[in-house]
């Protein structure tokens, strides 16, 4: 089943092979005032999208991931989580990650501290 909603963008990982500007966006949601990670999204781009973000992220580049518990990825850039992006996904998983997620776009019209973590069937 196809499933869209709006995540927060927490940081991004290096590029990898030919991809310019960054690999996969790592996504949260809040629950209160606490941002949870619930995974990582690295398709759904084109060449045009990636430098768009890019530019974009420079000014909310930060030392410390704005995740409670953050993954454990290599190479990360860490964000300060204000910029909101559509995903589609199949499903949640047992441990609260997306399945198989798509970046459709930046929403402008979203503050970050709006993307709240609902229900989880």
């Amino acid at each position: 089943m196809h499933q869209e909603e709006e995540f927060v963008i927490g940081g991004f990982t290096a590029p990898a092979g030919a991809r310019k500007h960054m690999g996969a966006l790592l996504l949260g949601a809040y629950s209160g005032n606490n941002l949870s990670f619930v995974g990582k999204v690295g398709t759904g781009f084109n060449e045009q999208t990636l430098a768009e973000l890019a530019k974009a992220f420079r000014p909310l580049i930060r030392s410390s991931p704005p995740f409670v518990q953050p993954p454990r990825e290599k190479n990360v850039t860490w964000l300060e989580p204000r910029l909101v992006a559509q995903i589609a996904f199949q499903e949640w998983t047992a441990d609260q990650k997306l399945r198989q997620p798509v970046f459709l776009g930046l929403r402008d019209d979203k503050e970050a501290s709006e993307v709240v973590l609902g229900k989880r069937p």
